[in-house]
């Protein structure tokens, strides 16, 4: 069983920092496994749930399919999106990453992060995660975390 220490979501640093995961980082859609590792990465950043990020090598092929649209992060870059698919299942938006990431994170290319919320589950090692509250962020919520995490009606603007 995975003991995850616990960790103050208020004293994570801003701007933020990369860090490499010592646990397996597994995804679940659509009755399938879709994507595991041992060699991911994680964000962490003031007030939000770590964000997590696994090889795109990492995902059953044909999985990801480029989206439409962009965002631009002050830190990481300018990110891309993906549809998940399979078979008849899809999860439009649901994934990202930075094709060409700032210095502080570059080894972050190649490497996919997903929203919990549409899959049927994310798990850090044996603990599975909750989304980050909201609509925008996609930390995934381990119950070692201490403090608020952002995304709540009335905390988007911190």
């Amino acid at each position: 069983m995975t003991e995850l220490t616990p960790e103050n979501v208020q004293c994570y640093p801003r701007p933020p920092q990369l860090e490499r995961v010592d646990l397996p980082l597994t995804i679940h859609f659509a009755g399938k496994e879709i994507a595991r590792t041992d060699s991911g990465f994680r964000v962490l950043e003031t007030h939000h749930a770590p964000t997590y990020y696994l090889p795109q090598a990492h995902f059953l092929p044909g999985c990801l399919r480029p989206a439409k649209g962009q965002s631009l992060c002050e830190w990481k870059g300018e990110a891309r999106y993906f549809d998940i698919v399979l078979g008849t299942s899809e999860a439009a938006g649901a994934a990202w990453c930075y094709p060409t990431p700032t210095a502080p994170f570059a080894a972050l290319r190649g490497h996919i992060a997903v929203y919990a919320e549409p899959m049927d589950a994310c798990f850090v090692g044996d603990v599975q995660v909750t989304p980050q509250p909201g609509n925008f962020y996609g930390g995934w919520v381990t119950p070692n975390l201490i403090g608020t995490v952002k995304g709540a009606p009335g905390t988007n603007h911190w």
